[in-house]
């Protein structure tokens, strides 16, 4: 990974921190009754065809979101398949996993970052909607996943 020169992709703000757990219930409980933060929204989600670390994968989640003034947080708790997620779960434990960003131009971020060694290890789109993501392995230096997150009109 090189560091002699600066990038050319500069990203907006952080707009939400992802937080892997075992239990979003209990976790949601906690963080609401406990420390204040919520309310919480829960749904589960079922995504097909993602790219995970190259091959295609189906994953179930259980997620929670709640906003915290600008910053959105995200709990996510895998209830089937193999992901990502799952991966921090089995390696990490419980924690912050990654920060999103949203951007209009994620192919072109991809390929700049691809010079340097930071590729995707998890996509996924709703072309229709005209949402794509990409979770890039920017955690080599760090221990944070950074998700690129776009809205394009349709």
């Amino acid at each position: 990974m090189s560091t002699d020169r600066k990038s050319s992709i500069s990203l907006p703000p952080v707009e939400q921190i992802g937080i892997i757990v075992k239990d979003v219930e209990k976790t949601v409980e906690y963080y609401e009754k406990v420390l204040g933060w919520g309310p919480f929204n829960i749904s589960e989600v079922s995504l097909e065809g993602c790219l995970y670390r190259g091959k295609s994968t189906d994953v179930r989640l259980k997620m929670a979101f709640a906003q915290s003034g600008p910053i959105e947080i995200e709990l996510i708790e895998v209830l089937e398949g193999e992901s990502i997620h799952s991966e921090f779960l089995r390696e990490r434990g419980e924690g912050i996993q990654h920060v999103r960003f949203t951007v209009n131009n994620l192919d072109e971020i991809l390929a700049e970052w691809a010079k340097e060694g930071i590729e995707p290890v998890w996509q996924h789109s709703y072309p229709e909607a005209g949402i794509s993501w990409a979770y890039v392995n920017t955690d080599q230096v760090g221990g944070v996943m950074t998700e690129l997150f776009e809205i394009k009109p349709v």
